[in-house]
């Protein structure tokens, strides 16, 4: 059996062992991932293509840059998180939340963005809706709930 290691504002062990926040907390870290995942990928490809104009403006050299700092954030408060850590419970709660209606800003923008990078905003957004309603949840409340 392996020991938790909690933090001083952390959450016992007990309601973090239980199957289902286990679960979600799998499920939370592998959306998060796939969000890094993809965010990476897209700082590559406008790398590659640094040298087209019309494909990779200062716009997007601006929003992919913090697209993937802010990827890397929300991986270690998930990470964090799954450790029992509640501050960053909440700021992944926070984070998850404000990338969602910044991405939905982005997508609804006319002419400020490609459409290919509206359509990757798209994705992350994806993700981080289903990142968004697993840590909203009754069953990750509860566990993070002041006790």
């Amino acid at each position: 059996m392996s020991t938790r290691r909690t933090y001083l504002a952390g959450v016992s062990d007990e309601p973090l062992s239980q199957p289902r926040i286990r679960q979600a907390f799998r499920s939370t870290k592998l959306l998060v991932g796939c969000y890094v995942g993809l965010s990476v990928l897209t700082l590559i490809a406008i790398i590659l293509l640094r040298h087209h104009p019309g494909i990779v403006t200062d716009a997007v050299w601006g929003r992919v840059t913090i697209v993937v700092a802010t990827s890397l954030l929300m991986a270690s408060f998930a990470a964090r998180t799954a450790r029992g850590h509640r501050r960053s419970y909440l700021r992944l709660r926070l984070a998850s939340g404000i990338m969602v209606v910044a991405i939905a800003v982005i997508i609804a923008l006319p002419g400020a963005f490609p459409l290919w990078l509206k359509m990757e905003q798209g994705m992350c957004g994806a993700l981080l809706t289903g990142v968004v309603v697993i840590v909203n949840g009754k069953r990750m409340r509860s566990a993070f709930a002041s006790q």
